[in-house]
């Protein structure tokens, strides 16, 4: 038998030799279309809709109907120093936390637990990995417990002949800020170890030999070759981050003062509180913006490390 040829007009090929998509090619689409549906239903619709709140003066008490402001809310904001403390408190609070306390931390314990026995990666384990699995609420009690006037800090620096002070009060946005470390850590100790088991056993042992020492090990060998794992880690536990709400309105309500009142917070308070929904949805978007900023540039830093 000899094999036909396919008819001239159904096969069609494009410049490159490749076929040209078939009429059946649509079709492919249809599994697709629910999710789509969904995601424009419960996803882009409440999106579009806070968009819109954010340009009126809606407000949840006092008002029949909101009216059209345009960017009056978002003027408002910058001209308010409250709002302006909020952002650079959520600045600190994610530097300190998440840039250089997580990832540092993750980073640290992951090294190091690769080389302890396995009782020891077990219980560290453990422990950190449980302080992340709690609910944030309960995480967030806990080292209200810790910071409090009589808490567990001040007994152990009493113990110590240490002075003692009310760290909620003197430093209450160090103290959510190792809060979070505290709860989030596990995340990046998890991403690096698994990063870390990935690096072949004959380059360090190439690099042992060669009498590089742990110090240029990590810096020339190691750093270089999960900086994908680090880009990662950081922009998620970026966003995580500057979305934190609970732990901190556990501990201080955004106070003393406003001295631990970070962008969640100052939306709620907004919005909910003061019953001004526009404005409240307005710093909404504005932390959005922040986050997507941040996206852009670990996005960019990846694709230039591809």
């Amino acid at each position: 038998m000899t094999a036909t040829a396919p008819h001239p007009r159904l096969t069609k090929t494009r410049r490159d030799g490749h076929p040209a998509p078939g009429p059946r090619r649509p079709l492919r689409i249809l599994p697709l279309t629910p999710a789509v549906v969904l995601l424009l239903l419960f996803l882009a619709g409440p999106i579009a809709y806070c968009v819109y709140i954010a340009f009126t003066d809606l407000q949840l008490t006092g008002q029949a109907e909101e009216s059209f402001v345009g960017f009056d809310n978002f003027t408002r904001a910058f001209g308010d120093e409250s709002f302006l403390n909020a952002v650079w408190l959520t600045l600190v609070f994610t530097v300190v936390s998440s840039l250089i306390g997580q990832n540092t931390l993750g980073l640290a314990l992951a090294v190091l637990m690769r080389r302890a026995s396995k009782p020891v990666r077990t219980l560290t384990g453990g422990i950190v990995v449980t302080a992340w699995v709690l609910p944030e609420v309960v995480a967030g009690f806990l080292l209200y417990a810790f910071f409090r006037r009589e808490g567990t800090l001040n007994a152990i620096l009493d113990w110590l002949h240490l002075p003692s002070q009310n760290w909620l009060f003197t430093l209450p946005i160090l103290a959510v800020s190792f809060a979070n470390v505290w709860r989030g850590t596990a995340f990046s100790m998890l991403v690096y170890s698994a990063a870390l088991n990935e690096i072949p056993k004959e380059i360090t042992e190439a690099a042992e030999v060669d009498g590089a020492g742990g110090r240029r090990r990590m810096w020339h060998i190691t750093l270089p070759m999960i900086r994908r794992s680090i880009g990662t880690n950081l922009m998620l536990n970026t966003l995580q981050t500057l979305s934190v709400f609970g732990l901190i309105w556990v501990m201080t309500r955004g106070g003393p003062g406003g001295r631990s009142q970070t962008l969640p917070l100052f939306m709620y308070e907004q919005a909910f509180q003061n019953s001004l929904i526009g404005y409240g949805t307005a710093v909404a978007l504005l932390l959005l913006l922040v986050g997507s900023l941040f996206s852009l540039i670990y996005l960019r830093l990846l694709r230039t490390e591809v």
